[in-house]
């Protein structure tokens, strides 16, 4: 009897274990919570800082730097049965001179387990012309030609020695919606299905991208200062958001 009474005890704690486990990992019914996503500005592994370092492209050409600006927008999450979320009014601009602009918030999102990630790197066709806007996609911050009626997605400023424009200047201002020149592109990743991104009332998980600015110089195409060093749409910029379609963005990791 006593033998009975001391298994019992033993056991007692550990069903008591599982089952709070357990209840910390259900989900509860149309309920709603919020994640952020952070922003680390990248050049080839190595920290983005912008007026002062020096970094290589693919043809090992020096560069500097001064700003990195770029738009992620329409938000939308995948669960593994297929369902998904498109994360509504989803628009925000990422710039690598304000730390406050590299982490941004989700609210409002259903919880649940979700599997895949994926935004547009730019801003979308209607919003290019929807006049004017507030917010992440007001012109006063500097991402909107007037002249040509249309945002600036991704937004590179700096200097090489090799360049041939005035003051050796880089200007990559890379934009467009229509075809040929169409600039909009996709960024997509799985999830680790052991680590999925978890949504829950009690808790706000972080997702961390690692962001690399010379993924602008290099993919499909590897871009020398010497003869491109300035594009603000156009076939050009094509060349540039075919690079970096692919290459800009990686997750890191994710803190649940």
């Amino acid at each position: 009897m006593k033998l009975s009474q001391y298994f019992l005890a033993l056991l007692c704690p550990i069903i008591l274990l599982s089952s709070c486990k357990k209840s910390t990992d259900e989900v509860a019914a149309d309920t709603k919570s919020t994640f952020s996503i952070e922003f680390e500005n990248q050049v080839n592994g190595s920290p983005l800082v912008l007026n002062t370092t020096t970094y290589k492209n693919a043809k090992g050409e020096d560069f500097k730097i001064n700003v990195f600006k770029y738009y992620v927008s329409n938000i939308k999450l995948s669960k593994a049965d297929g369902t998904t979320y498109l994360i509504p009014e989803s628009y925000f601009l990422i710039d690598a001179s304000k730390a406050e602009l590299t982490n941004i918030t989700l609210k409002d999102v259903p919880t649940g387990n979700y599997t895949k990630i994926e935004y547009t790197i730019g801003v979308d066709y209607a919003r290019n012309f929807a006049g004017a806007q507030t917010g992440a996609l007001d012109p006063i911050n500097g991402m909107f030609w007037t002249w040509n009626s249309g945002y600036i997605f991704v937004k590179l400023e700096g200097t090489s020695p090799q360049s041939l424009a005035p003051g050796n200047t880089l200007t990559f201002h890379i934009g467009g919606v229509t075809d040929p020149n169409n600039t909009i592109r996709t960024f997509a990743t799985e999830i680790n299905a052991a680590n999925p991104l978890r949504i829950r009332t009690d808790g706000k998980p972080n997702m961390h991208f690692i962001v690399n600015a010379a993924a602008l110089f290099t993919g499909k195409t590897d871009v020398s200062f010497a003869t491109l060093n300035m594009t603000m749409g156009g076939a050009n910029s094509v060349i540039v958001a075919n690079n970096y379609a692919n290459g800009l963005f990686r997750l890191d990791h994710i803190h649940n």
